[in-house]
């Protein structure tokens, strides 16, 4: 069984006639009928009626005719693929995105590059703190979204370009605002656990960002976890505005204004790339992408 037996197959039970079938693939008529006599003796079961002037379809021939569908697009998806991936093309790319962007911002981006290149995978890794950058440092991302401050800015090891801003709000929850009516200071919770979400990389070594001393704290490693814990009233601690504005809107969380500590934390937010590496056709062109797009990262949204 050959695919061009398969193709002179559909064709003809589309068209309902060999010549017209003929035309259509610009092949003549005996090589279309000998197409389909190979087929039908491989198969070991007539396709066609031959009765009357129209080729109509066996009950048999109903039923491989769908098959026959089926293999031709298989066969087609894998011709294709093969074009996309011998044009340089990547079988997959990797984006690392640190857990507080928003990537409702990107769905545009990623729609545009999954219809261009459907057959190249796109991986969405989503990381904690240092971890989207450290995957783009260890090569396990082909870039990376982030936060950075100047240090990382500076490195040498990266290219850079700004999307926007976004922040990290402190905030708790009207159970635990009630266990502190006169609340000011964050020394005042130093017994009431700080929800901290953890590194996933290895860039912060033993540094602990915004926990006082003697802090008690909990340990998570997501935003939804933490969330939903101090949502609970079982701690407090920082989260991105963009996801609890609703909460805020509504009063299921309250935002921290403590005089001993910043209650909001502005982020800036950049997309990376390695500087040594060289990016093929469909990162590149969402390299591209994002640096032609206009980021509103709304918390509104």
């Amino acid at each position: 069984m050959k695919l061009e037996q398969l193709e002179a197959f559909q064709t003809v039970a589309e068209l309902g006639s060999l010549g017209r079938a003929s035309e259509h693939l610009y092949k003549t008529q005996p090589a279309i009928s000998q197409s389909i006599k190979q087929l039908e003796e491989g198969l070991g079961v007539a396709l066609f009626s031959r009765a009357g002037y129209r080729l109509e379809l066996t009950q048999h021939g109903h039923i491989l005719y769908q098959q026959a569908l089926r293999v031709l697009n298989e066969a087609a998806s894998m011709q294709n693929m093969a074009k996309h991936f011998s044009a340089g093309n990547e079988p997959s790319i990797t984006l690392a995105t640190e857990a507080s962007f928003d990537l409702r911002g990107i769905i545009p981006l990623l729609t545009h590059v999954q219809t261009q290149f459907p057959d190249t995978q796109i991986l969405l890794r989503q990381e904690r703190l240092t971890g989207a950058l450290g995957a783009l440092s260890e090569k396990q991302a082909t870039l990376c979204l982030s936060p950075s401050g100047p240090v990382q800015l500076l490195d040498t090891q990266f290219t850079s370009h700004f999307l926007g801003s976004g922040s990290l709000i402190t905030v708790a929850s009207a159970q635990l605002l009630s266990r502190h009516p006169n609340l000011k200071s964050s020394a005042e919770l130093i017994n009431e656990y700080q929800i901290v979400l953890q590194d996933s990389g290895k860039y912060s070594g033993d540094k602990k960002w915004g926990i006082q001393d003697g802090q008690r704290c909990w340990y998570v490693n997501d935003f939804a976890t933490k969330q939903m814990l101090i949502e609970s009233g079982m701690g407090w601690g920082k989260l991105p505005q963009h996801q609890i504005q609703k909460s805020l809107d509504i009063g299921k969380l309250f935002e921290l204004k403590l005089n001993d500590i910043h209650s909001r934390i502005n982020l800036d937010y950049y997309l990376f790339k390695n500087k040594d590496e060289l990016l093929g056709p469909v990162a590149q062109m969402l390299w591209d992408q994002f640096m032609a797009y206009t980021f509103n990262i709304d918390p509104a949204l």
